[in-house]
Order: C-alpha cells, then sequence, then structure tokens
C-alpha cells in the first residue's frame, strides 16, 4: 500500500460556496481540445475527461453540518462506443442527501452547443453491480457523437456530518487528464488541524486558493476497471482520506496501546456484574457444564432473546427508536430485553463474566472496505466491535449483536483480520480466525425426471447456512412473500431461461439458528437437446447455464475471495423410458492441494432407469482467500476445469440396449 500524508493549518471560515461558482458561466475551451483526435492517458480510450473538478465547503445551519460538494467535469468523446456510454449520465445519492443545480451541455465537432434541458433531469432507482438499489437524478446528454465535447456540473449534498473522513475519489471509470479537488478547512478546531492520507498514489501538495481554498489534484489518471473477485475498490483505487487531528506526528504503537486502555475503561462500567447478572449467567448455563457449551447458551441467549434494536428487521420504526430510554447497564438490558448493538455486546460480556470467563471489548476493521493497516495511527477504519472471550488460554471473538451470524462465526468482514483486545494495561492486536469451508455451505438436491421430448421437472431443495445463510437471510428478511419468489425466480431463470417454477416455499427467513432454505417445483422445457434417437443433457443441474468465473485471460488486481465455502449437489434424475446411456462416462475429480477440493460421481440404479449424480466442491482451504495476479493463472485454469467438468454432457440413446451394472 502507499501511503503519502499532508498537513494544512486550519484558520478559515466556514462560508457559504459563493455565487460565482454556482454562475451559469462556462469555463472556455481550448481550440486543441476541440480538433483533439487521440487520447492522451490511454490510447485505445472511448472517451477522456480533460478535467474534472471538485469543490467542498460545509455549512452550519445552528443544528447540523450539510456538505456541498460542487463537481465540474469535461469530457472528450472518440468512439461511438463512447457516445453509447456517455450519452446517459446516472448521478447516484443516498438517504436524505440531495443532488441539485444539474447544469450540462454539448459541444458539438463543428462548434455548435447544444444545452441539457431542465425537464430532461429525473429521478430514477438504478441497481448496482453488488445489487444494491440506489436513487439518482439521471439525465440524457444532447446531441453527443464521436468527436463532441460534454461538460455538465451538479452540486450533491451531504447532511449531518461536516466534512471530516471524508474519501476523495481520484479515478472514474474513464481516463481523466486532470483531477482536482478545492477544499475549505472547518473552522473552530484550533487544536486540530486538517490532515489527509493518500492510497495508491500521490497528489500534489495543498496549495492556498482564493476565498479559503486549499487545492490538490493528480494527472493523467487511467481509468478503474473492475474485475471479478477482487480486492475492496478502495484497496486497489487511487483515493485520499481527509480527516482532522492534532499536528504531531503520532507513534502507531503507542496510540494503540493508549486506545485500547482508553476503550477498556470506557466499556467498564457497562460489564458491571452484580447479583442480578450473576444470577442470570448461572440460570441461562442451566447444567452446562464445559466452558464451550456454556459460553454457547449465554451466547445464543444475547442474540435471540435480546432485541437489537439498530437491526433493520427488529421491527421498530425509527419514531420508537428515538423514544427508547437509554440502558445505563447490562442489568436494564436484560429488563428491558432490547438495547442497541454496543448493549447487546455488554450484556453478553457481563454475563460471560459473571460465568468466570475473561471478557474485553474488541475493536475490528471490515475487510470489505478495506484491508487494516496499523501503521495509520488513527481509529477511522477500526469501526467494528466485537467481543473477546479467553477459552483455554486463547482468545475467542463473539458478536451476539448480529441476528444471523451463527455461534463460534463473525461477520465475514472480520473474520481474517486484526482486532484489538482492550485492557486497563496491556492491549493487544489479535488475528480473528477464518471459518472453514464447511461452515458456508450450499447443499442442494434435486428428485426430477427427465421426458422424451428434453422437458425436466421436478422438486428442488437448497440449503444455506454460515456466511451464505446470513447473507440470504439479510437479502430477503424485509422483502414480502412475493418479493422473495420473485427474487428466487429471478436467479434461476438468469441462468435457465425456460424455467417454471411453482409451489415455492422460503423457510427460516428470520430464523436466528436454523439454516436458510429454498423449496420449489420446477419445470425446464429444452433442458435436453434431442437430435434424432439421442437425448443430450447436463447432468450438473444446479450448474447449467453458470458462466465462467473468470473470463480475462491477463489480470491487474488480486483475486479476493469473501470466505471460504462448500457446495454439496445430490441430483437423482429419472430417465424417459426406451433411453438408456450411451458410453457412460463420469468428469471425476480434481485436487488443488488444501485450496480445494472437487469430486464429481455419476452411477446408474441397476434397472437403468435413473442417474444418480454427486457433486461435492470446496474452497479456500487453510484460509487462503487472496491471491496475487502472477498466480492468477493457475487460478483461473482451476476454475476452467471445474466449469469444464460441470459442463459434463451425457447421451441417451433410444431402443438401446440397457447397460446394467
Amino acid at each position: 500500500m502507499k501511503i503519502c500524508r499532508c498537513t494544512v493549518s486550519l484558520f478559515l471560515l466556514v462560508t457559504v460556496l459563493s455565487l460565482s461558482a454556482l454562475a451559469d458561466d462556462w469555463k472556455p475551451v481550448d481550440p486543441a481540445i476541440l480538433r483533439m483526435k487521440q487520447p492522451l492517458v490511454e490510447k485505445d480510450a472511448d472517451a477522456e475527461a480533460i478535467f474534472w473538478e471538485i469543490k467542498i465547503h460545509d455549512q452550519w445551519d445552528g443544528y447540523e453540518f450539510t456538505t456541498f460538494y460542487t463537481h465540474y467535469l469535461r469530457i472528450k468523446v472518440f468512439t461511438e462506443h463512447g457516445k453509447e456510454r456517455l450519452s446517459t449520465v446516472d448521478l447516484p445519492y443516498f438517504g436524505k442527501n440531495a443532488i441539485d443545480n444539474i447544469s450540462g451541455r454539448t459541444i458539438r465537432p463543428d462548434e455548435s452547443i447544444v444545452q441539457l434541458k431542465k425537464d430532461a433531469v429525473f429521478d430514477r432507482a438504478i441497481v448496482r453491480a453488488s445489487g444494491l438499489k440506489v436513487k439518482a437524478k439521471s439525465f440524457a446528454m444532447p446531441a453527443v457523437e464521436p468527436g463532441a465535447i460534454i461538460e455538465y456540473r451538479w452540486r450533491e449534498i451531504q447532511r449531518g456530518h461536516p466534512a471530516s473522513y471524508i474519501r476523495l475519489q481520484f479515478q472514474r471509470d474513464f481516463p481523466v487528464q486532470q483531477v482536482k479537488y478545492f477544499i475549505k478547512p472547518l473552522e473552530g478546531l484550533t487544536s486540530l488541524t486538517m490532515k489527509s492520507i493518500c492510497f495508491h498514489g500521490k497528489p500534489t501538495p495543498f496549495m492556498r486558493e482564493p476565498e479559503g481554498y486549499y487545492s490538490t489534484g493528480m494527472t493523467n489518471m487511467p481509468a478503474f476497471r473492475e474485475e471479478p473477485s477482487m480486492p475492496p475498490v478502495n484497496q486497489v483505487r487511487t483515493w485520499m482520506l481527509v480527516y482532522y487531528a492534532e499536528d504531531k506526528k503520532a507513534d502507531p504503537e503507542k496510540f494503540w496501546k493508549d486506545l485500547g486502555k482508553k476503550m477498556y475503561e470506557e466499556a467498564k462500567s457497562g460489564m458491571k456484574v452484580n447479583d442480578e447478572v450473576r444470577q442470570a449467567a448461572a440460570n441461562i448455563m442451566g447444567d452446562a457444564s464445559a466452558p464451550e457449551a456454556k459460553l454457547e447458551r449465554l451466547f445464543e441467549f444475547c442474540r435471540t432473546k435480546i432485541k437489537n434494536v439498530n437491526d433493520d428487521a427488529s421491527g421498530l420504526t425509527a419514531e420508537e427508536r428515538r423514544k427508547l430510554k437509554e440502558n445505563r447497564s447490562p442489568t436494564d438490558t436484560l429488563k428491558r430485553g432490547m438495547g442497541n448493538g454496543r448493549d447487546v455486546h455488554l450484556l453478553f460480556a457481563a454475563l460471560a463474566t459473571a460465568a468466570g470467563f475473561d471478557a474485553r471489548p474488541a475493536r475490528l476493521s471490515d475487510r470489505s472496505d478495506t484491508f487494516f493497516d496499523p501503521s495509520f495511527a488513527d481509529d477511522y477504519f477500526l469501526i467494528a466491535r466485537n467481543v473477546a472471550v479467553k477459552v483455554s488460554g486463547e482468545w475467542r471473538f463473539f458478536d451476539p449483536a448480529l441476528p444471523f451470524v451463527p455461534y463460534g462465526m463473525l461477520r465475514w468482514q472480520e473474520e481474517g483480520i486484526a482486532a484489538l483486545v482492550t485492557d486497563p494495561k496491556d492491549p493487544v492486536f489479535v488475528q480473528t480466525p477464518m471459518s472453514p469451508a464447511a461452515k458456508s455451505a450450499e447443499r442442494r438436491t434435486a428428485t426430477l425426471k427427465l421426458s422424451e421430448e428434453g422437458t425436466l421437472e421436478g422438486d428442488v431443495r437448497v440449503e444455506y447456512t454460515g456466511h451464505l445463510a446470513a447473507y440470504h437471510k439479510e437479502y430477503n428478511d424485509e422483502d414480502s412473500l412475493t418479493q422473495r419468489e420473485e427474487t428466487l425466480k429471478e436467479r434461476v431463470k438468469g441462468r435457465m431461461s425456460t424455467a417454471e417454477l411453482s409451489n415455492i416455499q422460503v423457510e427460516n427467513v428470520t430464523d436466528r439458528i436454523k439454516p436458510f432454505v429454498y423449496f420449489y417445483h420446477i419445470r425446464v422445457p429444452g433442458y435436453a437437446q434431442r437430435t434424432g434417437k439421442r437425448l443430450f443433457f447436463q447432468p450438473a443441474f444446479f450448474q447449467t447455464g453458470v458462466s465462467p468465473r473468470f473470463a480475462a485471460s491477463t489480470r491487474k488486481f488480486p483475486v479476493y475471495f469473501h470466505y471460504p465455502w462448500s457446495e454439496e449437489d445430490s441430483v437423482t434424475v429419472d430417465l424417459p423410458a426406451g433411453f438408456a446411456l450411451e458410453s457412460p462416462d463420469s468428469p471425476g475429480t480434481l485436487n488443488a492441494g488444501a485450496v480445494s477440493q472437487y469430486d464429481v460421481r455419476i452411477s446408474i440404479t441397476s434397472d437403468g432407469r435413473q442417474l444418480i449424480y454427486r457433486r461435492k466442491f470446496s474452497f479456500g482451504g487453510s484460509g487462503v482467500i487472496l491471491f496475487t495476479p502472477e498466480q492468477y493463472g493457475p487460478l483461473k485454469a482451476m476454475f476452467d476445469a471445474v466449469h469444464k467438468s460441470d459442463s459434463h454432457t451425457l447421451t441417451l440413446k433410444q431402443d438401446a440396449a440397457v447397460n446394467r451394472n
């Protein structure tokens, strides 16, 4: 990780963005840009931004801060594909944030100008690659063609917090000749200084600008192109964190020691053990005698009997949450049967302490955002909270505030990373364990019948455990039954377009312990291809229509899987009368050492009427989930081999002699 740091003294007032910045005047266009035939940053680019400027300032209205980001983007279009990509613009925003002051225009190659009409801007929902739905301001730029210049401006409004710990992005999905940020520091923080840390790049030092701004920027920024199964974007993209801290160099080791002590002291009163907590712990543990059994009962009590009011499936409205009384002790949380996530953690820690365990609050980062680097002496990235409990001389980690993560596991984002275990004297970083592949399993069974026309029909059951179950429960828990059914239909029809699903059942969506389960009846016309007297079909029913995991022959970024997982399939197919397997064979096994195992077994019943397909696959053995670009070739070859085996085709021939075992 390449890091550079810059510091700017803080002494300027917070003011409203000047009217000149919001004026309708556009910057003059250099005639050389109009004549430019080839991009400068990337020679094969379909379009290239000439500049991208962003002004950032805060406004205090007496109740809360509002941060304004005013963007100005000018882009040269070179190809038809560039025209297609850039003709429509989506500007996403979240929650109570907003976007306004949108204006734009297109400068044609003949230098005529077409303005973006105000009524061309509208709101719509967009679905990102992650499946997240967000709101966006959307508009179509007018008269876009190769050789044209398009430019547009907009203001992004973020409410509720000042521009501290903000992330400044330097890369877009097209190359940019110059990115420049103008930041007006916050006022009144006499003991603090505006600082920055840049990841994967080296911007210019901050320079004083008119109207109290400071600027920094970068030139010739290549496009950022996502790759499948890559690390989080903030781990590989160029960006800067701007924050406020004391103007002194912090020693990381001392910083984390001091922070761990401070956090312990802050939480100590919230873990206080009294007679009520001791009695509750004894009642919950019951006849359990082994340490593991005791802990599990305490954990499941906190997870199932204490409502986390911050959980989106708690049933509480925002107004009801605001009216809740603050829990000042574990006893309060016990009596009320509810609390926020921190309350649940502290109650579990208090109960564990009452049971004789050494329990401490712990803080962790989130590896879905970026990989934690302790050399950055600031707790900004240490956002997650757990409870560390010492068992047989080793620290174990628990999060009873999460509804769907099983005992003995954490969120996948918090496994396999450094956790700061707090202590009044000697806090330490301890690595959290990675759950093995068997914990996050997808178990699928299908009992099917194949007709002589090639239609496949039958009943299917799919079960998810561990991280897979947590994902599906979180995705479905707020949806209606109809929405859950539609989610399943979209997933299945995405790989088998002719599939017809009925009798759908979705089980254990909100159950905190049981696996997430789908049941459904399926009919797939044309599953097998009929050619004369032969039927060709793929016995790997659950892999039918699945694309290869990796298509590109080369790789820029590391390959990163979220967690180890396993798959286990059992498929039985009643064969059509009068048909028998012709030259039956099986793809066999693949072995990638401790990292991955793949095994397929195909058999026929003694009467030749039923085919039995068994498939097992696991990945991430020994917690290996991150691979360098240099390892991409062998990794791709392994997944290609799995895909080839999954695509294995069998042939049924009509009126052939039945091959009996």
